[in-house]
C-alpha cells in the first residue's frame, strides 16, 4: 500500500483558558501499519485517534513555535518516540516545553514509513530551525510555516529573517511544479501555483 497523507485540524490558544482560535494543521503519512506524524498541535487526543492502532516512526516538528509543538512532548510520551526538531529552535522549545527532550533533526536527514522517504531540508527565515520536510516519492513538502498560498511565513520576531526565508524559497521552488505543498495552517497549494510570484513577494517586503 503507498502511503497516505492525512490532514488533522486542531484548535488553541496561547491562553489555555481561551477560545480555541488558533488552529494548524497536524500532517500524518502513513499506511495501515505505521505512521509518521508532523507538527502534533493543541489535541494529542484527536491526532491520536486519526493514528489508531498504527505504530508511530516519528514525530517530526517542521519549528518551534508553541502552537506547532504544544502537544509533541505528550504525544511521544504516548507513543514511546521523543520528538525530533532542528536544533536552532531549542530556545523556543524550551519556552514552551521547558526540559522535556527532542532529538535532533538534521538537514538531509531521512525517516522511512510505509516504503516512502520523508528527507528535511532546513528552510529558515520563520524561525532559525524551521524545516520542511520533503516526500519525494509522494510528490509533497510539509512546509510548516514557511510557505503558505500566497507567500511566505511571518518574520517579525527579532530571530526571524525575510530575506533569509526568500532564500529558502528559492530552494524549495526548484522542486517540481506539481509538488503538492502542505503548510501548517490552512489549505494547500501547489510548488508551480506560487513560485512565479516570488518576485512580488520580494517587492512587497513580506
Amino acid at each position: 500500500m503507498t502511503a497516505l497523507i492525512t490532514r488533522v485540524l486542531t484548535a488553541g490558544n496561547s491562553d489555555p483558558a481561551g477560545p480555541p482560535i488558533h488552529e494548524n494543521n497536524t500532517w500524518l503519512i502513513g499506511d495501515e501499519a505505521e505512521v509518521v506524524v508532523i507538527d502534533p498541535a493543541h489535541d494529542a487526543n484527536a491526532v491520536l485517534a486519526v493514528v489508531g492502532d498504527r505504530r508511530v516512526v516519528a514525530v517530526l516538528i517542521t519549528h518551534g513555535h508553541w502552537d506547532h509543538i504544544r502537544k509533541a512532548a505528550e504525544l511521544g510520551h504516548r507513543v514511546g518516540v521523543t520528538p525530533r526538531m532542528h536544533p536552532a529552535d531549542a530556545f523556543l522549545w524550551r519556552e514552551e516545553l521547558g526540559d522535556e527532550p527532542f532529538d535532533e533533526l538534521a538537514d538531509g536527514a531521512v525517516v522511512e514509513v510505509a516504503g516512502t522517504g520523508l528527507k528535511a531540508r532546513h528552510t529558515p527565515g520563520h524561525t532559525p530551525g524551521s524545516t520542511s520536510i520533503l516526500a519525494d516519492d509522494l510528490g509533497a513538502v510539509f512546509t510548516g510555516d514557511t510557505l503558505f498560498p500566497g507567500g511566505p511565513g511571518a518574520t517579525r520576531w527579532d530571530y526571524s529573517s525575510f530575506d533569509t526565508i526568500i532564500e529558502s524559497l528559492e530552494g524549495l521552488f526548484t522542486l517540481p511544479d506539481d509538488t503538492v505543498v502542505h503548510p501548517g495552517h490552512g489549505d494547500s497549494t501547489t510548488i508551480g501555483t506560487e513560485a512565479p510570484h516570488l518576485e512580488e513577494w520580494i517587492e512587497r517586503g513580506w
